[in-house]
């Protein structure tokens, strides 16, 4: 019998793996063609739900949205860039069932104002009566953490879990735009003291239980919380706390 070459998950392989989901700008999305049943990739952008999950925006004139209609099922492969060879940097495949969310739902409002401080430029054709969001509820998943490092993982290795933070969709957008209205140098600090980053405008994209994600035009990061928050009261001090420790940096 061979032996099984994946290992077991770990919090590093967890880390890694919500680091792709959260800093991904676009995947290859795996349908099921009708009839047939022959898979069909398409390059889709990608933003985030609250947890994690991939949210894709599409128009129903596309392949790929016809074919979502008729089987939900479908995979999604995101892929870390950098120079050289591409295999050699991680890559998460993520097996899921899509959702479409109805046009002007509370959850369809949440998931265009993350989605478009992700993709700014889809304001253009967001609200176009043919286009819509499809949040991509994911199953589990499958993590290629480099050479002799694959990890087969569950959903909860891959999302957040919300159950201790009701109501955190209100806090966060209002988290997000106090932050980058009045403590834009904290943000930028947080990118480029903490997070290592090139210097610039650097805005809060999201905030979660787990840690930030940070835009510069294209350029996404992630920043992990330490620890994870136990309430949504510990966010303020915990964003107090980190530009503290950003501008100790600075000194």
């Amino acid at each position: 019998m061979e032996k099984d070459p994946t290992l077991p998950v770990d919090g590093e392989a967890r880390h890694l793996a919500k680091r792709l989901m959260r800093t991904a700008r676009s995947g290859a999305l795996a349908t099921n063609g009708a009839g047939n049943g022959m898979p069909f990739a398409s390059l889709v952008a990608v933003g985030t739900d609250l947890d994690g999950s991939p949210v894709i925006l599409t128009s129903r004139l596309s392949i790929h949205t016809r074919l979502l209609v008729a089987d939900p099922r479908c995979s999604l492969l995101l892929s870390a860039i950098g120079k050289g060879d591409p295999l050699a940097h991680p890559r998460l495949t993520l097996l899921a069932e899509a959702e479409q969310l109805e046009p002007g739902s509370d959850k369809a409002q949440q998931v265009r104002r993350r989605y478009l401080l992700q993709h700014p430029k889809a304001a253009l054709y967001v609200d176009f009566p043919d286009f819509a969001f499809w949040r991509l509820n994911v199953t589990s998943g499958s993590l290629n953490g480099g050479f002799g490092r694959a990890y087969r993982m569950a959903a909860e290795d891959l999302l957040t879990d919300f159950s201790a933070f009701p109501g955190f969709a209100e806090l966060e957008a209002g988290a997000v735009e106090h932050m980058n209205e009045d403590h834009a140098e904290a943000v930028a600090l947080y990118a480029t003291r903490l997070c290592g980053a090139r210097e610039g405008a650097w805005r809060l994209i999201g905030i979660d239980p787990e840690g930030l994600q940070l835009a510069l035009g294209d350029e996404l990061l992630r920043l992990t919380f330490p620890t994870p928050l136990k309430g949504p009261e510990e966010l303020r001090p915990r964003l107090v706390q980190l530009a503290q420790e950003a501008r100790a940096q600075s000194g």
